[in-house]
């Protein structure tokens, strides 16, 4: 290879880097603001997971409460007479 071919190639690949320098793309400051983002808007907020998390223990005391309902309705109608 010719020393003018590798000069060539080197402002070539020189040029390359800097229009993406230009663009944010190889700078660190894109690369967080990317994972900063994408993490923003696809990882679920701690209030989201309390939120789920009282909705099943809610979910869990209706249960509960229909199941002693369920029971107190059977013992009512067959349960002993006195």
């Amino acid at each position: 290879m010719s020393s003018s071919t590798r000069a060539l190639i080197v402002a070539a690949t020189v040029g390359v880097v800097e229009a993406l320098k230009d663009q944010g793309i190889c700078r660190w400051n894109h690369i967080l603001r990317s994972a900063h983002h994408y993490a923003r808007n696809h990882v679920g907020s701690i209030s989201q997971a309390k939120k789920f998390s009282s909705a099943v223990s809610s979910a869990n005391r209706l249960q509960q409460s229909e199941e002693s309902l369920r029971t107190v309705m059977y013992l009512s109608c067959w349960g002993p007479n006195n």
